[in-house]
């Protein structure tokens, strides 16, 4: 079985096992070979249940917090008529992870980023773990969301058939599929291509790339120039693209787009106060990362693969254009 497809299976179980069994017992023997004898027992007890309580509160209430984050990207490039435009962004559904529980959290979702009355909304990738069949349960939900300038989406690496354990001819059909389950939902598929909003005299650029991973086995079928084919260099623009390391690697250098939006890390699902042990190793993993006046801002996502979250919320984010 190939590395992406055993991720993919096992890694619920695996977490599970880490966080129930394996952390706690690591603590446990530890405290009792660091402490005093007296103390040791005692304290390694007391940090396992500690662990495993934590742990528990990830899987239950800590998925299921929702969050909305406003920000706000000034430009001076932005023209006039959209100053004060709202785009609603949100990302990482992961569909099959609320299988069988976690009722409300969808409609919930839905409620919320229809209360922040976007001029636009945008969904930039993984709107399932493993299968198109994952979204289906929620298509009624899903379909509900609406703006003036439309619903927007891009895929994201668990889009592709990487994570799939078939035959080629049924990946092809499930890519296809996919995307056809995200196109019935209303929303507008950008594969590599571009759409222009306007007001008046004039205009917005929204661009949208399929997925152009840096890691060996992941999508590598984002491209640039075809996503911009046409468009007036002068003109504002807002890319969509999942993995946040295709900022660098290919938008700066490959078009202008001014902002940039993608999800992808989910912030490890894990933080402390706001940050994530994430940035020890990535700096494009949360909220704005500049780059002179262009910008990258990174959500950490609704969902995940893994159906946990402690202290990194679920996060609808509300991004204001503003006229510099």
């Amino acid at each position: 079985m190939e590395k992406s497809i055993f991720i993919s299976y096992f890694s619920t179980p695996l977490t599970f096992l880490v966080g129930f069994v394996v952390l706690p017992l690591v603590c446990y023997f530890l405290c009792r070979w660091l402490l005093p004898k007296r103390w040791g027992r005692k304290a390694g007890i007391v940090l396992a249940c500690i662990l495993i309580g934590l742990f528990s509160y990830s899987l239950t209430f800590g998925f299921e917090q929702l969050e909305v984050r406003h920000v706000v990207y000034e430009s001076a490039d932005l023209p006039e008529a959209f100053d004060g435009y709202r785009i609603v962004q949100f990302s990482d559904l992961h569909l099959g992870s609320f299988k069988n529980h976690r009722g409300d959290y969808i409609p919930r979702m839905v409620d919320s980023i229809l209360a922040q009355k976007g001029d636009m909304i945008v969904f930039t990738g993984d709107i399932q773990n493993i299968w198109p069949s994952e979204t289906l349960p929620y298509s009624k939900e899903l379909s509900r969301l609406h703006a003036p300038d439309g619903v927007y989406s891009i895929l994201g690496n668990h889009d592709y058939d990487v994570y799939q354990d078939c035959d080629e001819e049924t990946k092809k059909a499930n890519c296809l599929l996919t995307e056809k389950y995200e196109r019935d939902l209303g929303w507008d598929l950008l594969m590599n291509e571009h759409r222009i909003i306007r007001r008046g005299a004039d205009s917005l650029v929204l661009a949208g790339m399929e997925n152009r991973g840096n890691v060996t086995g992941m999508p590598r079928l984002g491209n640039v120039g075809m996503s911009v084919q046409g468009v007036d260099t002068t003109s504002f623009m807002v890319m969509l693209q999942h993995d946040p390391s295709a900022w660098r690697r290919s938008i700066l250098g490959g078009c202008h787009a001014q902002l940039t939006l993608s999800g992808h890390t989910h912030g490890m699902q894990f933080g402390i106060f706001g940050w994530s042990p994430l940035a020890l190793k990535e700096d494009e993993w949360g909220g704005f990362v500049y780059e002179g006046p262009r910008a990258l801002f990174v959500t950490t996502g609704v969902g995940g693969l893994i159906p946990l979250r402690l202290g990194m919320p679920g996060e609808i984010v509300v991004i204001t254009l503003k006229k510099k």
